[in-house]
């Protein structure tokens, strides 16, 4: 069993990759979401997927991701500095780094400081 985390979940890749995770329950098992805006989104993700952690870049939209994944026992946090502990859930082997830009050097380079397999795209 591979844990991965799945930084930009909300985004093409993201879904895509979650799409592998649901034909691959035996294999594969997410224990951390980030998402940038698309809290929807990135909720009804949470709640298929149950990771132990969920974070949502823009932190106006923290209040109503709390809200809705309120009755789980999903973490949620928000912030750009939440996304680089996205890669500090235990345990975790992978990260599927889908965010765009230079966003996402900070997550990528605290997961390679950890020895994490990346999975870049």
């Amino acid at each position: 069993m591979k844990n991965i985390a799945i930084l930009g979940a909300t985004g093409s890749i993201g879904c895509s990759t979650l799409e592998v995770v649901r034909n691959n329950p035996d294999r594969l098992t997410v224990r951390a979401l980030t998402g940038g805006k698309n809290w929807q989104l990135l909720a009804k993700q949470a709640l298929e997927c149950c990771p132990d952690l969920v974070v949502i870049a823009d932190k106006s939209a923290y209040n109503d991701l709390k809200s809705v994944l309120s009755g789980s026992q999903i973490r949620v946090e928000a912030g750009d500095e939440a996304i680089v502990a996205a890669v500090e859930v235990q345990p975790l082997d992978a990260v599927v780094a889908a965010i765009v830009g230079s966003a996402g050097l900070s997550p990528v380079m605290a997961a390679i400081d950890k020895g994490l397999q990346i999975c870049l795209a």
